[in-house]
């Protein structure tokens, strides 16, 4: 079970891109524009929970993971790590401490590994350039622990292979024992098993639920995927165009979501047989509005079924329908 502490704390991020104008712009003095990637987001993530970021693509769940790593910069809000503010901090010298308790999954896993580096210094790469190790034969042991712990066994049959050695999934294991080298406190999961099987995905997420249970580690763990996320996460936070618009418990969030976005997202998944209960909506019409030029009142009116003139001219405040559970609409109850 995760520990009641929080470890992160997200307060009002903001995220924005300026956009530069044309000729015609600066001659007119039209004021820049911006997409709003990331528009105002409050989360907090105990120590040893899985939190799982849910929306589209375009919602801005990868931004939040960037931001949470410091491979991005907010515009606007705070970022918490244990109670320190992290907002401002940057550098190579000044991040180091917090490199090695907050690393990243990246989704496409042959992407993220070197060509040319052995699996060993792929996975010794961050315990070099954080100078957690002092001597060749603690880089051995720290390296083979790691890829013990992300299910590559014996550890020393995988030392000297390439990335196109290995299948998918156990390219995919490399990037989950170079982020666990480290023994960090949380780890930002981006999509890491969406370019996998069905049945390799259940073993990576089975990795990950074990690792959590053996470190008490926190983990952010963003996907696209409705009942993935059911499936590993302690609660579920939906995310459309910048927004948090509902937050729950996995259970709660999946079977008795209280947000006609929410309801689409678990309504898109193929079923099989009957499904009593469910609560049905019509299909959403149209994409997603462009994050440049976000509606006013309700960034979800123009693509929500269900109609209310207030969310034409107002934009819904977060409330409570259940215990711990928020939903950001004006129908919810």
């Amino acid at each position: 079970m995760p520990d009641t502490a929080d470890i992160l704390r997200l307060e009002s991020l903001q995220v924005h891109f300026p956009i530069q104008g044309g000729l015609f712009d600066r001659v007119l003095g039209r004021p820049a524009s911006a997409v709003r990637a990331v528009d105002g987001i409050d989360l907090n993530i105990g120590r040893g929970e899985i939190i799982a970021l849910v929306g589209e693509s375009g919602s801005g769940k990868t931004t939040v993971g960037r931001v949470i790593t410091k491979l991005a910069q907010p515009t606007g809000g705070r970022l918490l790590f244990e109670g320190r503010d992290m907002t401002a901090e940057r550098g190579a010298s000044a991040l180091r401490p917090y490199r090695h308790r907050v690393q990243m999954i990246f989704q496409d896993a042959y992407q993220a590994l070197n060509p040319r580096h052995t699996v060993f210094d792929i996975v010794a790469e961050p315990l070099r350039s954080l100078r957690l190790v002092e001597n060749s034969i603690q880089l051995t042991d720290r390296v083979s622990e790691a890829l013990a712990s992300a299910g590559l066994n014996p550890p020393g049959d995988f030392f000297a292979r390439f990335p196109h050695e290995l299948s998918g999934g156990q390219r995919q294991r490399v990037v989950i024992a170079g982020a666990l080298a480290v023994k960090p406190d949380l780890i930002v999961a981006d999509e890491p098993v969406s370019m996998l099987d069905v049945s390799i995905r259940a073993q990576i997420l089975q990795v990950l639920v074990d690792l959590r249970d053996k470190y008490n580690m926190a983990l952010l763990f963003i996907t696209h995927d409705l009942p993935l996320a059911w499936l590993i996460a302690d609660r579920i936070a939906v995310l459309y165009l910048g927004k948090m618009v509902e937050i729950g418990s996995a259970d709660e969030i999946t079977f008795s979501p209280r947000h006609p976005y929410t309801v689409a997202l678990r309504n898109a998944t193929p079923q099989i047989g009957a499904n009593a209960g469910r609560a049905e909506l019509p299909a959403l019409q149209g994409e997603v509005p462009s994050a440049a030029r976000v509606p006013k009142g309700c960034r979800f009116h123009s693509r929500c079924p269900l109609t209310f003139d207030r969310c034409k001219v107002e934009e819904p405040l977060a409330i409570e329908v259940g215990p711990q559970h928020l939903s950001a609409c004006w129908l919810a109850k």
